[in-house]
């Protein structure tokens, strides 16, 4: 049976969140399905409940469903004004859906009036300290769902993801699983899950399940558009103190990628729990990697050293990828056990000599 979703739910649910501060129970609760046509605000101090919710992106519409209330403005990008405890819990089913897909990409987000890809996001927080994020389903996400830029001290669990899955051939024909030898045809790229970039550290992942069209989770310490627009003064770039557990997905890239190069540092990692989920899905053939530790190819102006990368450990992944564990790039204090593949699963790509 179809739902059907109310209009202007980012102006009823910003109008929820105004009404608990003015009565200062700085809590509210959400039910029913809205549509989202412009980001939600949400304050310092703050938890938003999402009880039986279903928000879903208005069609054509280039937006976050959250975002923090200092995002993106002066003095968001400040130690001053930093955004502090700020959480979103689902109860029952609680759906945040990026709808009907609107064609922006990395390839031609900024060019020709469009906005950055970091629109697309279902989630965007820059420079908080202090989250939980739980107990939420995010399907269709028209980029990576949740993404994280300077924030700290956070904790993100429960969360399952179903991405976009259809793909369009050179005769226009739409279909659905993803195939590597066709990716061209793949309507939503770089669908991740979680992504923790430049400057998040003291955050604990768990319990993730799902499918994504690329990876679940990715830590990824570069220095892009995005990285230098929410820039905060005065604030480490490091990506450090990350722990990651239980991720039981689908993965068409890894189900957990770790990746830095030109001078951002990422260490103190630990993976426990990584599970490929993906045998018999309908959504994809089997992934690239269970985790995978830097890259060939060049994302930054160099790869990382055996200084910017260090003290990972990855331990119990079961993995039906190509590979179970693959590793490019300098890196010291690397601990990888309990390693399990399935039958025509290879357990480790070491490329490390070839940089």
């Amino acid at each position: 049976m179809n739902k059907e979703f109310a209009a202007n739910g980012s102006a009823y649910i910003a109008e929820q969140i105004e009404e608990a501060i003015q009565n200062e129970t700085r809590n509210a609760v959400i039910c029913g399905n809205y549509i989202i046509d412009e980001p939600i605000r949400i304050p310092s101090n703050f938890t938003l409940i999402l009880e039986d919710c279903h928000l879903r992106l208005a069609d054509g519409c280039y937006s976050n469903i959250f975002v923090n209330e200092n995002h993106d403005t002066e003095l968001g990008k400040t130690i001053d004004g930093t955004d502090t405890n700020i959480s979103i819990i689902g109860r029952g089913t609680a759906i945040l859906d990026g709808g009907e897909y609107n064609g922006l990409s990395e390839r031609n987000h900024m060019q020709n009036g469009l906005p950055p890809i970091w629109r697309n996001n279902l989630i965007l927080f820059t420079n908080v300290n202090g989250f939980t994020i739980k107990g939420i389903s995010c399907r269709n996400q028209r980029h990576w769902a949740l993404n994280f830029v300077y924030c700290s001290g956070g904790y993100l669990g429960n969360i399952d993801f179903c991405a976009n899955d259809m793909a369009i051939d050179e005769a226009g024909n739409v279909y659905h699983g993803l195939k590597h030898s066709k990716y061209k045809e793949i309507l939503v790229k770089n669908a991740d899950g979680i992504d923790l970039r430049q400057g998040c550290h003291h955050i604990t992942i768990e319990n993730i399940t799902g499918f994504t069209e690329d990876d679940s989770i990715a830590l990824t310490g570069l220095d892009w558009h995005l990285e230098k627009h929410f820039k905060v003064d005065g604030l480490p770039s490091d990506i450090c103190d990350i722990t990651i557990k239980n991720i039981a997905t689908s993965a068409f890239c890894a189900n957990v990628r770790l990746l830095n190069q030109g001078e951002i540092k990422l260490h103190d990692i630990f993976i426990d729990g990584v599970y490929d989920s993906s045998a018999d899905s309908l959504h994809m053939e089997k992934g690239f990697a269970g985790v995978r530790v830097g890259d060939t190819n060049m994302y930054g102006p160099r790869h990382a050293t055996a200084e910017e990368t260090y003290n990972i450990t990855v331990r119990n992944v079961y993995s039906r990828a190509k590979y179970a564990v693959t590793l490019a790039g300098a890196m010291k204090n690397l601990v990888l056990y309990g390693i399990e593949c399935e039958k025509g699963t290879k357990m480790l790509l070491d490329e490390r000599m070839k940089n």
